[in-house]
């Protein structure tokens, strides 16, 4: 019977710790820039304070290869959703698709990615201006 008590308080004590759910990447915006892209993210996650917030988001290949990362200096409670823009990103010529994920500092990755092929303008979730 004494293990009902803790128990119940993780139980009770788990939505405080994942109150914020996981990032979501809402929006992509790709600019090609000579040989380089800039790419501004709208990201949305209900950032709870500097122990849960949306720390970072990145692009990747399919495979994984990191290709750039902004890293989220500060919380955003007051600002959902956001946009944060990285400048100069490199994407090789074979690369024809990317993957942009957010994190927080609680879940990690898991959120809604966008899957970009840049051989299109536009897809859903995002738009390549050359």
């Amino acid at each position: 019977m004494r293990h009902w008590g803790f128990v119940l308080i993780c139980l009770l004590s788990f939505p405080l710790l994942v109150w914020g759910g996981e990032a979501d990447v809402e929006f992509v915006r790709l600019v090609k820039q000579g040989d380089t892209w800039d790419i501004a993210v709208t990201v949305r996650h209900q950032d709870t304070g500097w122990e849960h917030y949306a720390d970072w988001w990145r692009v990747v290949t399919p495979g994984g290869e990191e290709l750039g990362k902004r890293v989220l200096l500060h919380p955003h409670e007051d600002e959902q959703p956001f946009t944060r823009s990285l400048s100069r990103v490199t994407i090789p010529a074979h690369v024809s698709t990317i993957i942009v994920e957010a994190h927080d500092k609680v879940h990690g990755y898991g959120g809604k990615r966008i899957t970009i092929d840049l051989s299109r303008s536009q897809g859903p979730g995002y738009q390549i201006r050359r």
